[in-house]
């Protein structure tokens, strides 16, 4: 347990008993674990080296705890080049694609619980339905690809569904898995669903050029930022990025905004009833009522490079990656939702080396 939750510990109990000794309830909050209540920050570290790590920030943005990986399991590495991180339950699900592994940990205590080592060929992301965890796997760089189907119980995969090339982020929802399909030089244009009872495809939706985030507004339609095909490998194919609202009942896109002049969405996340992006250095945010996108930016970040992104609670986290040589930095600002004017910057905090995710453990 880290000093300052010991002291607000120790401080509550002593209110607690002052004050409620007649009390039948208590309306005290006991943490899970050291990192429960807090921004898991994943570091890629530098693709060469077994670099990757996990640093905590808590809520309130006064503790930072870098390498909580090897702090709370001194004799492993967690590996090379960590590519996301999956919640189910109490446990977090660590990928780490450049060593073919996803290392499994209590998301509280980030004690290692477990690993699956055997069956991934470059794995990418993870989520969970049905009780088992689907975890898309890129094979190599030239094609190919698979899904494959983890036993929780054992960690070990039991079956590999076929999909397109180049599975990429997936999502859960009522059942159904969504699969993003894209790579590094500009291919894939289709997000694959899948149906998580049958484990196979049962649908495909078509979408804009390089497909990426996807998230679920409260009203159940699945938004969708693409890309847009950059200049490599062929400048003359570059086109700009769209974001896309898909109803996914009847897996039809209902409505697509586009940019213009060959810009790309960069980042994406929906958040409440707004949608936020990046173009560039640009921050945009648009009601997910609108009908075109907005016209002017709400601010522009000082990041390097904007390698992670994610809105939560009047913040929004930039993972700014800088030279992917060095320590990155999580950036972050105020959402304008909470009194703060958008665009605010709360805190700057080192990272490891290459910061591409947020993941909140709560």
């Amino acid at each position: 347990m880290k000093i300052n939750k010991l002291l607000f510990l120790a401080i509550a109990g002593i209110f607690s008993l002052a004050s409620c000794s007649n009390d039948t309830e208590s309306n005290s909050y006991t943490p899970k674990g050291d990192y429960d209540s807090g921004i898991l920050v994943l570091n890629e570290g530098r693709y060469d080296q077994n670099e990757a790590e996990v640093n905590y920030v808590s809520f309130d943005l006064s503790e930072v705890n870098p390498e909580i990986f090897y702090t709370e399991n001194p004799s492993e590495t967690l590996g090379r080049t960590g590519q996301s991180i999956g919640f189910n339950g109490d446990l977090a699900y660590i990928v780490v694609s450049g060593s073919n592994k996803i290392e499994v940990v209590n998301r509280y205590s980030f004690k290692k619980v477990g690993a699956i080592t055997t069956g991934l060929s470059m794995p990418r992301y993870i989520a969970f339905a049905n009780g088992k965890a689907f975890v898309t796997n890129w094979v190599s760089f030239a094609g190919s690809g698979f899904v494959a189907v983890v036993n929780l119980a054992s960690n070990t995969v039991e079956s590999t569904i076929t999909v397109a090339d180049f599975p990429n982020k997936i999502m859960a929802n009522n059942g159904k898995l969504y699969v993003a399909h894209n790579d590094l030089a500009s291919v894939g244009n289709s997000i694959s669903v899948i149906d998580a009872t049958t484990q196979s495809v049962s649908g495909s939706i078509a979408v804009g050029d390089m497909p990426d985030t996807m998230m679920m507004d409260d009203s159940g339609f699945l938004w969708i930022s693409c890309n847009g095909k950059s200049s490599y490998p062929v400048a003359a194919n570059e086109n700009e990025g769209k974001i896309m609202k898909v109803d996914v009942n009847s897996q039809l896109v209902v409505k697509t905004f586009s940019l213009t002049d060959k810009k790309h969405v960069g980042q994406f996340a929906v958040f409440g009833s707004n949608l936020f992006y990046t173009v560039g250095n640009d921050v945009f945010k648009m009601p997910l009522t609108a009908t075109d996108l907005p016209t002017t930016k709400a601010f522009t970040t000082t990041a390097t490079n904007i390698y992670g992104f994610a809105v939560k609670n009047n913040r929004i986290y930039i993972a700014d990656a800088k030279t992917f040589d060095v320590n990155g930095e999580a950036l972050i600002y105020s959402s304008g939702d909470g009194g703060v004017a958008i665009g605010t910057l709360l805190r700057t905090i080192e990272t490891g080396i290459g910061p591409n995710g947020f993941y909140f453990n709560l």
